[in-house]
């Protein structure tokens, strides 16, 4: 039983990941788009494009978008190796963690320095959150399997 619940989770984190994917790639597209994001623009409180386009929104010349679809690419690779991989899970965790951490300080300068939020950037800070999650408890059940 405990097998198969691990096999859903890979799953779920794998679907989280293809999720987070679309998301920083929407993200990527709407920071180099040339006009304003209308689907995304509550007023001051809820803008895209303040936060896509702002200073924080690339380190160096790479957009944080495209950092964020490279790391949910390595993530659902991760999420299809075999659950009994140890090296794999400690990675999927410690990359996840990293990630989760990166998403809560660009979250922090949404809400203290920009003063607005960006739906698909709290959108991909959810996926992300969950994926650290779920890949936790997916590690520990495989844990429990091998004991």
């Amino acid at each position: 039983m405990q097998a198969a619940v691990s096999d859903r989770l890979g799953w779920v984190i794998t679907f989280l990941a293809l999720i987070g994917i679309v998301l920083s790639g929407v993200s990527v597209y709407n920071h180099y788009k040339k006009t304003a994001t209308d689907y995304c623009d509550f007023g001051d409180t809820f803008n895209c494009d303040a936060v896509n386009k702002s200073v924080y929104s690339h380190l160096g010349p790479v957009p944080v978008a495209a950092i964020g679809v490279v790391g949910y690419i390595f993530l659902l690779v991760l999420s299809r190796v075999r659950r009994d991989n140890k090296l794999a899970s400690a990675l999927l965790i410690f990359s996840a963690v990293v990630a989760t951490g990166f998403s809560a300080w660009l979250t922090y300068l949404e809400a203290r320095v920009l003063y607005s939020y960006c739906i698909i950037c709290l959108g991909s800070f959810a996926c992300i959150v969950l994926i650290t999650l779920l890949a936790i408890v997916r590690h520990a059940q495989t844990r429990e399997l091998v004991f």
